[in-house]
């Protein structure tokens, strides 16, 4: 945790010792309509595990999944952490809310979504909104939208920190919690309300597959020999190159090298961005927002040259204040061509 924002190996002891003397702070969690993957994915971390954060960190005073209460109980434990903690307890929302109708396509204790969100809003100190349909209104919110469904910062019209991912990286979340818990204020965050640590930069950036984009190295088709290879993903759909979240440094799961979309062989689908998951196609091309592939593309069985080979490193650090680092290796065939083959070269990828 103290790594992921930042602070130096010798705030090691400083954090922990925060952690275990302040008040655990009360939060409230909020479920609208959404299908729980995002606390599902919380209930897998295992750096704190749920347990640890739920009875030594944070105070959970209502969730309509975890909690053992139900029905009025439930409500009335709600209002009583409110009223408790007025000012000081932090709203975790997870999912989306209908507009449409007065809201009423979705109810909780007798509230619309957007009753209780404005009544648990009023009096928190400060709002994360968790997974792409609190943030950006997710697949609830695609075309038709027969709810009318939106985000929870266009309900609320107030600073909310927001999280996207289908679902989230747990860690994001348990960071931007212990940073507030241990420094007393949330993360620096970017114009999009999201915090830097996290989403400071493009996937496509720290991608392992990176090498091969730079040398126009593709799969084409998913099972062919570049696939096979570990070749980049770009022109099966993948949506790294318009994507700014932290997968490739962080993974998924806790379960070793490579434990993400990409480094298990599919496509990045944007789950983080808004306009990009939920409304096109998997298999459309990204857009490419700071670089573009070579013009000549390798073959899945490319002729080796005579030339030099280059090899150059590239450090990626320094997100926000942050130190997030990954080392990669670009390498380039500088071979040469016989003049034939150059004269009757088209330019059309091989």
């Amino acid at each position: 945790m103290t790594a992921s924002i930042g602070l130096p190996n010798s705030a090691v002891a400083a954090v922990a010792k925060a952690i275990a003397v302040a008040r655990r702070p009360s939060v409230i969690w909020l479920h609208f309509q959404e299908c729980t993957g995002c606390t599902e994915s919380l209930l897998r971390a295992e750096h704190p595990t749920v347990e640890k954060l739920i009875l030594d960190l944070i105070s959970l005073d209502y969730h309509e999944t975890l909690m053992a209460a139900a029905g009025h109980q439930a409500e009335a434990a709600r209002r009583q952490a409110m009223k408790d903690n007025k000012g000081k307890y932090l709203l975790v929302v997870e999912g989306a809310l209908p507009t449409k109708d007065n809201g009423i396509y979705c109810k909780i204790g007798g509230q619309t979504a957007i009753e209780m969100l404005k009544e648990c809003a009023a009096d928190a100190a400060a709002i994360i909104a968790i997974g792409s349909c609190a943030t950006w209104g997710g697949m609830p919110s695609t075309s038709p939208n027969p709810t009318g469904s939106t985000s929870a910062q266009e309900i609320l019209k107030k600073p909310v920190v927001n999280l996207p991912g289908c679902p989230p990286n747990p860690y994001n979340f348990l960071t931007t919690v212990v940073h507030y818990l241990t420094l007393g204020s949330l993360p620096k965050l970017d114009k999009k309300g999201r915090p830097e640590f996290a989403y400071g930069r493009l996937i496509h950036e720290n991608c392992e597959r990176r090498a091969h984009f730079d040398a126009g190295r593709f799969a084409l088709e998913f099972g062919d020999e570049g696939h096979r290879r570990g070749w980049c993903l770009y022109k099966l759909g993948c949506k790294g190159p318009e994507t700014w979240a932290n997968c490739p440094q962080i993974l998924f799961g806790d379960a070793g090298t490579g434990t993400w979309p990409v480094g298990c062989g599919h496509p990045c689908i944007g789950c983080t961005e808004k306009g990009v998951v939920f409304e096109r196609p998997i298999h459309s091309l990204a857009n490419l927002v700071t670089m573009t592939p070579p013009v000549f593309f390798a073959r899945p069985a490319e002729a080796q040259g005579t030339g030099s080979t280059l090899a150059t490193a590239a450090t990626v650090a320094a997100v926000g204040g942050l130190a997030v680092g990954a080392g990669m290796k670009i390498a380039s065939n500088l071979g040469k061509r016989d003049k034939d083959e150059l004269d009757n070269d088209d330019g059309s990828e091989g």
